[in-house]
């Protein structure tokens, strides 16, 4: 079977879809790290119709609630780390197509470039089969993951903010501590402080300067609740 032929099989098991043109679906796989055409359009693309498709049903799904626990349920089904675990379930880390030192370097095991290529592939779905379609595919890989959500979740980064109000504390404030890595698989080192009597402090590391700062939101809340 030639890798044509094997990447449109893949599609259609993963996406339920039959590619017009496959070429389409190997950029949405693509990393920049191999010189060529890549996924960064496409994947722009598809972020805007993942947000559509969730944000139209989570509209349907919960009728009575309000727009801040709409957009808190939004945040946390499209997040980066969400997107990666549905690519890593779909297949694609396996069919990423990555240059040498990028994969010696472990980017096929990214959050970011997973949940990139996850993006991108909804976009080119998107191009080849319309919103629709792309709405399907998003509701069937993401569906167990809304019916998970039994309450609008609440980011750490605010609940953290409400706490120190709460307690007459100083707001959060975050810090880079470092940036390592090559700069396809960053790894981002932040400290979040809260600073008065019952504040404190705690350090966490993250592929992106936001999933750091949630992360030490997320260790400084377990120390102080």
């Amino acid at each position: 079977m030639t890798e044509t032929k094997s990447l449109s099989a893949w599609v259609q098991q993963a996406l339920d879809h039959e590619p017009r043109d496959v070429s389409l679906f190997e950029r949405a796989l693509t990393h920049g790290s191999t010189g060529s055409d890549d996924y960064q359009r496409l994947e722009f693309l598809g972020d805007r119709v993942l947000g559509m498709s969730i944000a139209a049903w989570l509209y349907e799904r919960f009728p009575k609630e309000p727009e801040g626990d709409l957009s808190a349920r939004l945040n946390a089904v499209v997040s980066r780390e969400t997107c990666a675990d549905v690519g890593r379930e779909i297949g694609i880390p396996a069919m990423l197509r990555l240059g040498r030192q990028a994969r010696d370097d472990g980017a096929q095991l990214s959050d970011n470039v997973v949940g990139d290529a996850t993006e991108a592939l909804i976009g080119a779905l998107f191009l080849e089969a319309g919103f629709d379609k792309a709405a399907v595919f998003v509701r069937s890989a993401w569906g167990a993951r809304v019916d998970r959500v039994a309450e609008a979740p609440k980011h750490p980064k605010s609940q953290l903010q409400e706490w120190a109000a709460a307690h007459r504390c100083r707001p959060p404030v975050y810090t880079v501590a470092s940036r390592d890595g090559p700069e396809h698989a960053p790894r981002f080192t932040v400290t979040v402080e809260v600073g008065g009597k019952l504040g404190g402090k705690a350090t966490a590391e993250g592929t992106s300067k936001q999933e750091a700062e949630t992360a030490a939101a997320l260790a400084l809340l377990e120390k102080i609740l």
